[in-house]
Formats: structure tokens, sequence, C-alpha cells
């Protein structure tokens, strides 16, 4: 934790101390099974949530009117890459500079050059250590997780959600589907049951891969107005 802290504060620039309702890390999968069409799902889908009309109203209408972001993409144990520092959106111009961001400097999906597995407990811990950073005061702290595989690398994932949410954080999650020998997997159930945690989790699953955009873009008018975010949606909770 102390070399991760360590990593965290390497990367990150200094970001200017603004108080609001919801911060937010972004924390998105890059690890070797994503391919370039996954990673264009990812980089897109996340600018084109953060943009979206309902996001943006959805904001204005926090106590605040402004929320905090940060994107970072992650993969095996101690493999991070800080895309989007910390961030106040405050409105459509704010969201609009940060979708910008991700779209220019997100992972393209080109491969790995070292060892890159699947470590959502590092994304977690990375998470709390980002929400820790953060100079401003946020009411709620989220870890956003997207990933499409298991735990395979670092530490239990259980581990790291309980360190998350003894430091007051809530892990919610995209489950982007999961294709071993050609045969697809949901993610959602294992999701539900070992990442996500803290006051009001709750998984976002995806009928199809194109419903990606769709679903970021309610997930976050639910975080950011803590109310279901629309008639119809199935959410899985943290039991």
């Amino acid at each position: 934790m102390a070399i991760l802290a360590g990593m965290t504060l390497a990367w990150a620039p200094p970001a200017h101390a603004t108080d609001v309702d919801t911060a937010i890390v972004f924390a998105v999968d890059v690890s070797a099974s994503i391919d370039p069409s996954t990673a264009v799902l990812q980089r897109d889908g996340h600018a084109a949530a953060i943009s979206s009309p309902e996001v943006v109203a959805t904001i204005a209408r926090s106590r605040s009117g402004c929320i905090a972001i940060t994107y970072v993409e992650w993969s095996s144990q101690g493999q991070m890459r800080l895309v989007v520092p910390w961030t106040s959106v405050c409105g459509g111009a704010d969201a609009q500079a940060v979708a910008s961001g991700i779209r220019n400097e997100g992972d393209r999906g080109y491969g790995c050059h070292t060892y890159c597995a699947t470590s959502i407990s590092f994304a977690i811990d990375l998470g709390v250590l980002l929400l820790e950073s953060y100079p401003g005061h946020a009411a709620r702290k989220i870890i956003d997780i997207s990933a499409n595989g298991t735990n395979n690398d670092g530490v239990p994932v259980e581990e790291s959600r309980l360190r998350a949410i003894a430091n007051g954080c809530t892990i919610n999650a995209i489950a982007l589907p999961e294709v071993i020998r050609g045969i697809p997997r949901d993610l959602t159930r294992y999701f539900a049951d070992s990442v996500i945690g803290g006051p009001n989790a709750f998984v976002m699953p995806l009928s199809t891969a194109r419903d990606y955009a769709l679903a970021l873009r309610w997930k976050m008018v639910r975080e950011i107005s803590q109310s279901i975010s629309s008639p119809g949606d199935t959410m899985l909770a943290h039991r």
C-alpha cells in the first residue's frame, strides 16, 4: 500500500480544492483481454456518459452543482495510468472537457507491453488512494469499476473491498461480458458477490455490449442523485 501511495502521488498532479456532493474514480480495465473494440466501448462509453445532457442536468440539481471526476486505467498489480486527473465538473463545458480528455488519451486496446493480468483488488486500492488525495471535500466517495474479467492478480478482492468500505467509499461496477473459448460469460453476479460494497452499492448489468454507454449514463445519474435511475432498469445491489 505504501508503494501504491507513492505511485499515485507521482502520477497525480495538483487539483483545485472544491467541495462537491460526489467524487468518482472511474477505474477502467486495460488488461490483456481488452481488445481494440472493447477499448473503444469503454473509452467512448465513459466520454458519452459524462457529457450526456441527463448527467449534466443531474449534476446541476445537486446541492453544490458540481461533482469531481478522475479517470484511471489499470491491469495487473502495480500497472496503472492516470488519464484524467481530479477535475471539477460543474456544467456542460467541464463535462465536454473531461470527455475530450478520455477520448483523446484513453486506451486504444493495442496490447500490453508488460504483464497485464486483471487485478480488481489493485484497482480498488488505487481508487481509495485517489479519493484520499482529492483536495476538497466530497460527501460521497465512489469507485466505479469497469472490467471484463475476475480478479486473477494481487491480493484477494474481498480484502480490498473491506478496506474501501472502512474508508467510507462505495464501490459500484459495470461488468462487460467475458468470453472464454468463444463462450460469453455474465460476470454480473460475480461483481455483486465479490466486488461491490459500501452505501447504496450496485452493479449495472448489460443486456448487450451495445448498451454500455446507455448503462453508464444511467449509472452516473443514479450515483449523483442517489435515486432509481430509470423505470425498468434492473440492478444487483450489494447483499
